[in-house]
């Protein structure tokens, strides 16, 4: 490990943790996972858990982690769905009615944040139409999702990831394919896309803790989001090959991670090696 690595590595405070394909694959937990988490406490280096799938709702997703055996509070666990919320709360503060293309779990999250969720209708027409990572897809909701955003209303998408990992042998066709139908359908792109790589993801987090970008890593298994997360907000961006991405494809990437290891587990190890 160089200096210049050592350094940053000095520097950090808070590590945001990619979770599908970082600290567990689908519904298995890594079994390094855990002894990671308490060497960051040990190193004083505080964590977060920050997921680009919507699916869930942050408490779903407290409560999977406390099954597996994670330690997690409402304050350490960030979804795009809750970055969402913050946006539209911001940009579209009179917005009340949503169409929203997820789960039964995201949708709840969004109403108990005092949305209304729109039904399938063309006389129920909401604000803002939200395209997002949705297992429970029909075909009936696309199309009236297609429908509203054919008709210029106000079209925002949660993540871009393409797939979702998963253990299981199947591919989750995960929110950026779904909304590459819908401009097949529509012409239209999502005005914005609120999840990673967007660097207000990261940089809303710091802001609540009054952290700088360099006090932070980002570290994930994904070059296009996680890495480039940290990446676009000045952070450390750590990739892990845990997951979706191979080394021939970290190799070959045209802005690379600042760090690859094998998983978090080496980097845990090069934290302890830079600030003992």
């Amino acid at each position: 490990m160089t200096e210049e690595l050592k350094d940053r590595l000095r520097k950090l405070r808070h590590v945001a943790l990619d979770m599908d394909g970082t600290i567990y694959m689908g519904r298995t937990l890594f079994p390094f996972t855990i002894p990671f988490l308490e060497k960051l406490d040990r190193l004083g280096i505080e964590y977060s858990f920050l997921t680009n799938n919507p699916s869930q709702s942050i408490n779903d997703y407290i409560a999977k982690l406390h099954r597996m055996g994670v330690p997690c509070k409402d304050e350490q666990m960030y979804s795009t769905t809750t970055a969402t919320i913050e946006y539209l709360k911001v940009n579209y503060p009179n917005a009340k009615r949503l169409f929203l293309l997820g789960t039964p779990s995201m949708i709840q999250q969004f109403e108990d944040a005092g949305y209304i969720s729109c039904k399938d209708s063309a006389n129920d027409v909401p604000d803002v139409v939200v395209a997002a990572f949705d297992k429970t897809l029909t075909y009936s909701r696309l199309c009236r999702c297609a429908w509203w955003i054919s008709r210029g209303l106000p079209y925002l998408a949660t993540n871009p990831d393409w797939v979702c990992p998963t253990d299981e042998p199947t591919i989750l066709v995960d929110c950026g394919s779904i909304c590459a139908c819908l401009e097949g359908a529509t012409g239209r792109r999502p005005d914005l896309v609120i999840g990673k790589p967007n660097k207000e993801f990261l940089l809303g987090i710091l802001n609540r803790r009054g952290l700088k970008p360099e006090e932070a890593a980002v570290v994930g298994d994904r070059i296009y989001t996680d890495v480039q997360t940290a990446l676009n907000a000045g952070s450390c961006g750590v990739l892990v090959l845990s997951g979706e991405t191979t080394l021939e494809t970290a190799l070959a990437a045209k802005e690379p991670p600042t760090i690859t290891c094998k998983d978090i587990e080496e980097f845990g190890n090069l934290l302890e090696e830079a600030k003992s």
